[in-house]
């Protein structure tokens, strides 16, 4: 097997596709209000699926948490909270926007935030403006924002050319000014996560040097990590959802399916087989949404020098397969060539992002070695 930035991109590319595809299982829940579902689907992404991979997998996850300075564990965990405001919110975006112009907006503000943040901070910025391979990588960074604009145009045309009777039929509850609003603030909280990844750094370090004393690789130093982080997100979600609950009075739809919508949907096959759905659904939806960071550790920790941009490339193949899902739901149909062009060429700016970021990773570690 491949090491390195190869390994790398290749396992964030499979991160982006469950990214882009972990909330395909809810256009097929029943009877279940949005605070429902989200809470469930939560409790599966953001506890569940990363304490138990993380446990199966590090079995020292436990020790390390516990060796973990305490300021460490607590910023890893504001950092989770604050991102979890954004998953809140992308949700809704989801919902306003459809998946195509939704993901587009939402990964373009938390690509740009998520990726040049970290190395503002540290203060590693002025080496990659006077390095080849942080010049490229910065290059693909720069691809990425261009395939973004590429494919936000695309968007804008849809909007502009599809009929309100056809949104509405695609994506539900299509609003635009709304749906923006939402997912540009979405994108902006969003970015949070990359940081909560960054300042949890002294745990992936302590996790490193327990695998190196068991003779084995580092490629699930991040775990313990994610499990903080997705705490944080788990905190923000649930009292949000409860919030919700309690106000609508929709808690009873985690025990029943709610009468009145079977009713009016004509149902005779009972609630038990819609609950039992519903939950393997959101089930589902939890694996695969915990699956793109599951990947993005394991990529991350092959990219090297440069390892912040890894974000850029998980952002740039989540809306690439994002919009790939668009198009097979026929989300962009009835849309006119131009459209259709500017979605091509925003996908392949993308491609290329992935790539030229690869390659600046690939040349830091080369360079690196040569050094030697």
């Amino acid at each position: 097997m491949p090491h390195g930035p190869l390994l790398g991109v290749l396992t964030l590319w499979m991160g982006g596709l469950a990214s882009a595809s972990c909330y395909l299982p809810f256009r097929f829940l029943r009877q279940w209000s949005w605070e429902v579902y989200w809470l469930v689907q939560g409790i599966f992404s953001y506890l569940l699926a990363p304490v138990l991979v993380a446990f199966l997998l590090l079995p020292g996850t436990g020790a390390v948490l516990r060796q973990a300075p305490p300021h460490t564990l607590l910023l890893t965990y504001i950092w989770g909270l604050l991102w979890g405001v954004g998953a809140l919110t992308f949700g809704l975006s989801i919902r306003y926007l459809g998946i195509a112009l939704g993901y587009t907006v939402v990964i373009g503000f938390t690509t740009i935030f998520g990726t040049l943040a970290p190395p503002l901070f540290s203060g590693e910025m002025p080496a990659l403006l006077h390095h080849t391979p942080g010049q490229v990588v910065l290059l693909g960074l720069g691809a990425c924002t261009i395939g973004i604009l590429l494919s936000g145009m695309a968007g804008h045309f849809k909007e502009q050319e599809l009929g309100a009777a056809l949104k509405q039929k695609t994506t539900g509850e299509f609003h635009f000014a709304r749906g923006v609003l939402v997912a540009i603030f979405s994108g902006v909280m969003s970015a949070c996560f990359a940081y909560g990844l960054a300042s949890g750094r002294p745990i992936a370090e302590l996790a490193r040097h327990m695998l190196r004393s068991q003779g084995r690789a580092g490629e699930w130093q991040d775990l313990p990590v994610l499990v903080v982080v997705l705490l944080g997100g788990l905190t923000s979600n649930l009292v949000w959802c409860a919030v919700l609950l309690i106000r609508n009075g929709t808690a009873r739809q985690l025990l029943r399916a709610d009468a009145e919508q079977t009713a009016a949907a004509g149902s005779s096959s009972g609630q038990a087989p819609v609950l039992a759905l519903n939950y393997l659904l959101c089930t589902g939806v939890g694996i695969l949404w915990y699956l793109q960071f599951f990947f993005y550790g394991i990529g991350q920790t092959e990219m090297g020098k440069y390892d912040f941009s890894s974000w850029t490339i998980l952002m740039a193949c989540t809306l690439i397969f994002s919009t790939v899902w668009g198009i097979l739901l026929k989300e962009w149909k009835g849309t006119s060539r131009r459209t259709l062009r500017f979605v091509g060429l925003g996908l392949a700016v993308l491609v290329l992002s992935t790539v030229l970021v690869g390659l600046g990773n690939y040349l830091a570690v080369s360079v690196a070695g040569a050094a030697r």
